[in-house]
């Protein structure tokens, strides 16, 4: 399996995305990140769209071909296709280990997802991108709630803010999706429309 191993910090600043969106402690930017800003150059139109992908594809840990699988099912849904995007990447396994803080990372949570840490609706998935619908239920297996290591997560990660759409048990570790990812649920800034026109030309 094809692995991002980007170093996580230098890629946040050339995309200008902050380390917490991934996960990590505000306290880890550079001050590199902080005067990235001020040697910007003028970017071009095609530039920009690159970006903006390249920013999608970072934040959710997608490789390319998985990535374009993701626009062509975008593509083919009804309603905005970058929002339909965004949303099918919401819907991941991994993901949603991550918002409902069961994970530090979604590096982390992809592969805790792989272990089998977790179930869906009580049958254990090991598939990070196994897309959780609306209704369904995600929790943590039994035998793995005994371990040290979900404890020091919960530590670290307990605090972080949940989206509207999931209904968290923290006393159960478990997750229920109450309704449908929405455009501004997104707690970070991103122009999908030019991830479109990029792939759309």
């Amino acid at each position: 399996m094809a692995v991002n191993r980007d170093p996580i910090l230098k890629k946040c600043r050339s995309l200008d995305i902050s380390p917490a969106v991934l996960g990590y402690s505000e306290n880890k930017k550079s001050k590199r990140f902080q005067k990235d800003g001020a040697r910007r150059k003028k970017v071009s139109e095609y530039g920009q769209q690159l970006k903006e992908k390249q920013k999608l594809k970072f934040v959710y840990g997608v490789l390319e071909k998985q990535f374009y699988h993701y626009y062509e099912l975008a593509t083919k849904e009804e309603g905005i296709a970058g929002e339909n995007l965004i949303r099918l990447l919401e819907s991941r396994l991994d993901n949603i280990v991550f918002r409902m803080g069961m994970a530090t990372t979604r590096r982390e949570a992809r592969q805790l997802v792989t272990h089998g840490h977790f179930c869906v609706n009580g049958k254990r998935v090991d598939i990070p991108s196994y897309r959780v619908k609306v209704g369904d239920t995600v929790s943590l297996r039994d035998k793995s709630k005994k371990s040290k290591k979900f404890e020091q997560i919960a530590e670290v990660a307990g605090g972080r803010l949940t989206p509207m759409w999931l209904d968290v048990d923290k006393e159960k570790q478990a997750a229920k999706v109450t309704r449908s990812f929405q455009r501004e649920d997104l707690d970070f800034e991103i122009a999908e429309h030019l991830i479109i026109e990029l792939y759309s030309k």
